[in-house]
């Protein structure tokens, strides 16, 4: 992978003398900052004036186009003092993954010395002081110590960018291992690690990396000290391990080797309050922490998932470059990855998705019973299913539609799959939080307890002998209904999730940006769909999406066709739990005026809970002696 390596540092620091060393070394192009200065800027400083920063944007514009320009052909290295992290910025815009700096640091003494020492050097003396002043020292460069003897320098340059890896993984799973293969087809150096259990986990990263001729240039490890050491300061590490306790563990096994200002992201489905915790717990260790929710499963991983960091926002500017590469990309080219926010927020949205995503699977798995149901067979289902694609296209009905075509022998396969669903936890964690932050995400409770009543196998062949059930073939309801049912299930299912983070974002004072949220969801992950490209567009105007002109036209729409297949599904005893909530729950939502007068009259009769009245809008607690 062409590399820009830039070389910075405060005027007098040597930066040109080791970049015109290093880039011989490395035989690449070498070019010296200063000679692109604009002649204003060059008489500005000879005349004892700092640059300022409106002075420096063109000069560093420049740059950033030699940059680009240069990594079409080939690696090159660049000196610039580049003293702020905008500038650096400004250099590395649209090439970050392929930037490199290089930080000459040396105390006020050396350098000021230096200066006096060369009276060709073009400014001043007296301006070493403000240059020290801008200074905002990178915490993402190789940092070298000037006192040592530039081919020391060059020595130690060459180590940590041609030896050592940009980015590690630590865990080789499905999702891991895709992940690897990822990094590398994007040109990064990564090392990767799997532990190593006797007889059970046996050279799992050495055996992977053979496997596939895109890891030649990868570092396999079963040992975390080496893993560690084989990395670029500050450590970039990815742990891609099961959620829960074994993080913990992970995280203390890394603490002893690493180094204050490395960082680790966690890229599992871990809940969010315990990423919180975490990441307080390694600040305390100067250890950055990035919770990073990741969708898109196993091809998603390899091809470009949906990415949900989140976290310390300056440490995430030094990971960026990789997530953002890894990525999918939207309809507009840009990596559906975004800085989500604070700590946990990450890991928030991205168990959000995934109750969504529990909601999406149940309405396509009832719209399915309900066609078969009318008679049809798997392959008219997914006929049938096809042809919803160009007004209800989404990644999870392509891929029922290609479920219900695949046969085994001469039947297809789905007959023959237990009806027993599993599940990881997520869709509990986000009926949890639902719970505690109040907020009615009753159709992912819906989807969560229609998996927890299916794994009641035994109970349900029971019961069923017990009781008579209606002939279900004689549904009165067309397939164009039965498709409007579920777009408008799907809307109702979009609001709830959007509305549960709206709502956590509030809380917890995350400033959640929905339309970006939904425009990472466009590609790479999961519940990718047409509904969700136009959702980018809604929320860039609303918090709430059925108060849009577009959706609230369609939910007009829907209506009638939802009212009529929950009903027919009801009458002939057919199960459609998550179609069903859709419409109770519109019509609660919609109500003016709610049976909940009664509750509270309810609660203040048994329990002196009091009330509030209609006529008094002071806000007033009232109690009655109701006997």
């Amino acid at each position: 992978m062409k590399k820009v390596i830039f070389v910075i540092g405060v005027s007098g620091c040597g930066k040109s003398t080791i970049g015109k060393l290093l880039a011989q070394e490395l035989n690449i192009p070498f070019f010296d900052g200063d000679d692109f200065h604009p002649e204003s800027n060059i008489a500005k400083m000879s005349n004892g004036h700092p640059l300022n920063d409106a002075d420096r944007q063109g000069w560093l514009e420049t740059l950033n186009d030699l940059a680009k320009k240069q990594r079409t052909k080939n690696s090159c290295v660049i000196v610039c003092s580049a003293l702020k992290q905008k500038y650096r910025n400004t250099l590395s815009k649209g090439v970050e993954s392929e930037t490199k700096w290089v930080h000459l640091s040396g105390s006020f003494h050396q350098i000021f010395e230096r200066i006096n020492s060369r009276p060709d050097h073009f400014m001043p003396s007296e301006l070493l002081q403000s240059q020290f002043d801008t200074l905002e020292i990178p915490t993402d460069a190789i940092r070298i110590d000037i006192s040592l003897s530039p081919e020391n320098i060059i020595k130690k340059i060459k180590h940590e960018i041609m030896t050592t890896s940009e980015f590690g993984l630590f865990g080789l799973g499905v999702m891991g291992k895709s992940l690897c293969r990822n990094l590398a087809n994007n040109g990064f150096k990564i090392a990767m690690f799997n532990r190593h259990v006797a007889g059970v986990e046996e050279d799992v990263a050495k055996n992977f990396k053979a496997q596939y001729p895109e890891l030649a240039q990868a570092e396999a490890f079963d040992n975390i000290s080496a893993f560690v050491n084989a990395l670029q300061q500050p450590r970039k590490i990815m742990l891609m391990v099961n959620a829960g306790k074994t993080i913990d563990y992970v995280i203390e096994d890394l603490l002893p080797h690493l180094s204050k200002n490395d960082i680790l992201i966690d890229g599992g489905n871990s809940n969010y309050t315990k990423t919180k915790e975490r990441g307080d717990y390694l600040k305390t260790k100067g250890i950055h922490f990035i919770g990073t929710g990741v969708s898109g499963g196993e091809e998603g991983a390899l091809k470009g998932p949906s990415i949900m960091p989140s976290g310390d926002a300056e440490a995430y500017l030094m990971v960026k470059p990789f997530l953002e590469k890894i990525a999918a990309k939207d309809q507009n080219n840009l990596p559906c990855c975004t800085y989500v926010g604070p700590e946990g927020s990450g890991h928030f949205i991205k168990m959000v998705h995934n109750g969504v995503e529990y909601v999406e699977m149940q309405l396509l798995a009832e719209t399915a019973t309900i066609l078969e149901t009318l008679g049809q067979n798997p392959d008219e289902i997914a006929n049938t299913l096809a042809s919803w694609k160009d007004t209800a296209n989404s990644y999870l009905l392509e891929i029922t539609t290609a479920i219900f075509r695949k046969k085994e022998g001469d039947d297809w396969l789905v007959k023959k799959i237990l009806d027993k669903a599993g599940n990881k936890g997520t869709g509990n964690w986000t009926t949890i939080a639902s719970a505690e932050l109040g907020v009615p995400s009753t159709l992912i409770a819906s989807a969560l307890f229609s998996r927890y009543i299916s794994f009641y196998k035994d109970e349900r062949i029971e019961l069923n002998s017990n009781y008579e059930t209606i002939n279900a073939s004689e549904l009165n309801i067309t397939t164009q209904e039965i498709l409007e049912a579920y777009q408008f299930a799907r809307i109702i299912n979009h609001y709830q999730g959007f509305k549960l983070i709206a709502e956590a974002s509030n809380t917890f004072k995350w400033d959640l940006n929905l339309s970006e949220i939904a425009r990472i969801w466009t590609n790479g992950c999961i519940i990718r769909s047409t509904l969700m490209e136009d959702l980018v567009e809604v929320f860039k105007n609303t918090t709430n999406l059925l108060t849009n002109p577009k959706l609230i036209d369609c939910i007009k729409q829907y209506q009638p066709a939802i009212k009529k297949v929950v009903s027919q599904c009801i009458l002939k005893d057919l199960t459609t739990p998550a179609l069903g909530e859709s419409i109770q729950f519109f019509n609660g939502i919609t109500t003016k005026y709610a049976s909940a007068n009664i509750i509270q009259a309810q609660r203040d009769y048994f329990g002196a809970h009091t009330y509030q009245r209609l006529e008094d809008t002071s806000g007033k607690n009232h109690h009655t002696i109701w006997n």
